[in-house]
């Protein structure tokens, strides 16, 4: 019966031990979209892709000109040519068709990769300003409430957006 109580007054200690360990966590909440967005980097990046996207949108239109003039063409002379010819033309424009749509799988690639090789060094910038901010400030976890999977945060849970923006160098 002794050896009961000790077993009960340690595991007391024990566990009101770690009830008032937790109480001393430190959680931590930003939202990441806001900061990206707020990072000069990001408009320099959205800018390049713009201005990439044109280039391509640019390059579609002129093939998708080409295509719809010498389909005109085709159908406009297609009763007066032979058979052969025809034959011809007709490949010609299945041709560029294909062409077209294996420019724009291409060109979504390469905006996809594109897009990547810019944003990936912002958001390693701001991964790492918060993990210092984390850091510096005692946090255990920070969460990120713009990914859509917090369904709540208490107010003891401090907003590092600010704090990392400082860091950061953003006003």
């Amino acid at each position: 019966m002794k050896k009961l109580v000790t077993i009960i007054f340690a595991l007391s200690v024990a566990l009101s031990g770690s009830v008032l360990h937790a109480q001393n966590l430190k959680f931590g909440h930003i939202n990441s979209s806001e900061l990206l967005q707020a990072m000069p980097e990001n408009d320099s990046a959205q800018a390049q892709l713009q201005h990439y996207a044109k280039q391509l949108q640019d390059q579609l239109q002129t093939m998708q000109t080409e295509y719809n003039t010498k389909l005109q063409d085709y159908l406009g002379q297609q009763d007066n040519l032979t058979d052969l010819i025809k034959k011809t033309k007709e490949e010609e424009l299945q041709q560029l068709q294909q062409r077209i749509q294996d420019f724009q799988s291409t060109a979504q690639q390469d905006m996809q990769k594109k897009q990547n090789d810019l944003l990936t060094p912002i958001i390693n910038k701001a991964n790492e300003a918060i993990k210092a901010v984390a850091r510096e400030n005692g946090f255990i976890y920070i969460f990120d409430i713009s990914r859509g999977t917090i369904l709540y945060y208490s107010d003891k849970s401090q907003d590092i957006l600010p704090l990392v923006k400082k860091k950061l160098g953003i006003q």
